[in-house]
C-alpha cells in the first residue's frame, strides 16, 4: 500500500522512494497525499516537502516547481532540492542578507539596471526557507 515519489531537478533525479504517506508545500497551502487519491496537478512553493516510508519520516526542502499525482505516481519537479538535514544554515542566511539588500538597493556591486524585484523576492524566500528547513533538521 504504498506510492511511488520522484523528485527531479533540471538535472538529475533526486531520489525516488516508497511511501505510505505524502506532504508537500504547494501555493495554496501544504498537501497530503495518501494511495488512491485522485489525479492532481499543483504549482510549488518553497518548502519542506515530507514523506514517510521505509526508515520512518523524511523531510527534503524543494524551491518552488510543479508536483503531479497520477496512479499512485508522485512526481515532484523542482529547480533544487536538498535533505533538510544536509542544508547549511549559515549559507543560507547568507543568501537571504544578499536578497534583502537587492530589495533595499543597497547592494553597491548591484548595477540597477539588472534589477528584478520579482526575483530578489523569491530569492529572499526560498533563502528564509532553506534556513528554517536547516534549523528544523538540527531540532
Amino acid at each position: 500500500d504504498t506510492l511511488t515519489l520522484r523528485i527531479i531537478t533540471p538535472q538529475k533525479v533526486l531520489m525516488e522512494a516508497q511511501a505510505q504517506s505524502v506532504q508537500f508545500p504547494a501555493v495554496d497551502g501544504l498537501t497530503g497525499v495518501l494511495k488512491g487519491h485522485a489525479p492532481l496537478v499543483s504549482a510549488l512553493d518553497s518548502g519542506v516537502l515530507s514523506w514517510k516510508g521505509d526508515g520512518g519520516r523524511h523531510e527534503m526542502f524543494v524551491a518552488g516547481g510543479f508536483c503531479e499525482v497520477r496512479d499512485n505516481v508522485i512526481r515532484v519537479v523542482t529547480e533544487a532540492g536538498e535533505p533538510i538535514e544536509e542544508i547549511d544554515v549559515e549559507r543560507a542566511e547568507k543568501a537571504a542578507e544578499r536578497a534583502r539588500q537587492r530589495l533595499a538597493g543597497k547592494n553597491i556591486d548591484f548595477d540597477p539596471a539588472e534589477f528584478d524585484l520579482v526575483r530578489a523576492q523569491a530569492a529572499l524566500r526560498r533563502s528564509l526557507m532553506r534556513q528554517a528547513a536547516g534549523r528544523r533538521a538540527r531540532r
